[in-house]
């Protein structure tokens, strides 16, 4: 397919300023915690289930975005998905019980749980032969809002001068502005993905399968019969219990378990996410030499870090240190995403393909929105480093799996 058809990367730009809004409502929240928790008057364990709660939206949306994508084409999926999650994040500005914050994480949770996806399908098919690349810079754009959002954060609760004269002239100056600004951006794009890019699509790209068959549910479970396969989900859920557990958390660790202050926790957070470009490293590279070396590399890389960083309160390192094994971590979880998803395009059927990655999908975010409630379990119970040596044991079982597909492809 000539990339000239769907014209100066129209698909991939929108595509990726919708994810990288949907993320960025997602990463709103974990540097709220404290002041959620102040606000409610909540555990820990409560605020992470209701982060659960959200995270479990995200993933059982997984699999129908894919189908109903598979069958209607991806552009009413989207648009749709970045809508819900654009009402959603508007709910939250009126003051409410608990359980109404609750509801709406969980509409948001739906709303962005439709777009990775139909996305990931939509961009392997414009771009068939630079998926990898394409992926990386999806990814890349997506990531970066977990540099902004604890950075808005971190500015919007300890304004400057200037700011905090704008803000005192609002009556609802507290966190609740940030989700009136999200949610209102989400409703634009919507609008605006919708009126722009289907005259810009191809009408393969446009249509479900290629074969025009319609999928079932039991041709979706069949792929399971494929052993490497299912290994490699066991890779995905893995590092998505992982990855998801240390994001919910990784402020409260630093400031609570490591003695860091609130505002050095959460920009070291943004560290995590200021390694993203990465991904277009990574994804390029695993088109030219193989998607498993690259995939063994960056999940090693990070399990290697959790497992310093469980270490580091008992080792009494300085900031700088503790900066640069965050980095570590970044580099190796997102480097790892765009090749996971490339390597999906290729084994899956393309007449299943975004079914198929909705089944991978669900079960890998299942687990990582297990990862929150059991983190701020095992930390109301036991502590903090118990619970992030849970995370580098999962993280280092996805590594030596993936090590094992590599050794016997």
């Amino acid at each position: 397919m000539d990339i000239r058809r769907v014209g100066d990367y129209d698909v991939l730009i929108l595509v990726s300023l919708i994810w990288f809004l949907g993320k960025f409502v997602r990463y709103l929240f974990p540097p709220l915690f404290g002041p959620l928790q102040s606000t409610y008057g909540v555990s820990n364990a409560t605020i992470g289930a209701a982060f659960s709660g959200f995270m479990i939206a995200y993933a059982l949306m997984q699999f129908p975005s894919g189908a109903v994508a598979d069958r209607i084409g991806p552009v009413r999926v989207i648009v749709a998905g970045a809508s819900v999650a654009g009402v959603g994040a508007l709910a939250l500005v009126f003051d409410s019980p608990f359980a109404a914050l609750v509801a709406a994480m969980v509409v948001i949770g739906a709303g962005t749980g439709v777009h990775k996806t139909v996305s990931v399908r939509l961009l392997a098919r414009v771009y068939p032969d630079r998926t990898g690349r394409m992926l990386g810079v999806h990814d890349t754009l997506g990531a970066l809002s977990g540099i902004v959002a604890p950075a808005v954060v971190v500015v919007f609760l300890a304004p400057p001068a200037a700011l905090a004269l704008v803000l005192a002239r609002f009556p609802m100056a507290d966190w609740r502005v940030l989700f009136l600004l999200t949610g209102t951006a989400a409703v634009a794009l919507a609008v605006v993905f919708g009126l722009r890019i289907p005259g810009r699509l191809p009408a393969d790209v446009e249509t479900a399968s290629d074969e025009g068959a319609e999928p079932g549910a039991l041709d979706y479970l069949r792929l399971f019969r494929n052993p490497r396969f299912s290994a490699f989900v066991l890779v995905t859920i893995g590092f998505s219990f992982a990855h998801n557990g240390l994001v919910a958390f990784l402020p409260l660790y630093l400031s609570r378990e490591v003695g860091l202050a609130v505002t050095t926790a959460n920009l070291l957070y943004s560290v995590v996410f200021a390694v993203t470009f990465v991904q277009l490293v990574t994804g390029d590279v695993s088109d030219r030499v193989g998607r498993f070396p690259v995939m063994v590399a960056t999940l090693g890389l990070a399990a290697t870090a959790l497992a310093a960083l469980v270490t580091l309160p008992g080792v009494g390192v300085g900031v700088v240190a503790i900066g640069v094994v965050v980095a570590l971590f970044g580099l190796g979880s997102h480097g790892f995403q765009p090749v996971r998803s490339a390597y999906l395009m290729e084994v899956l059927p393309d007449w299943l393909a975004g079914g198929g990655l909705g089944v991978v999908r669900t079960l890998l975010m299942g687990a990582g929105a297990l990862a929150p409630a059991v983190v701020g379990t095992v930390a109301d119970t036991a502590g903090f480093r118990p619970a992030f040596a849970l995370l580098a044991g999962s993280m280092a079982l996805a590594a030596i799996v993936a090590a094992g597909l590599w050794l016997t492809e």
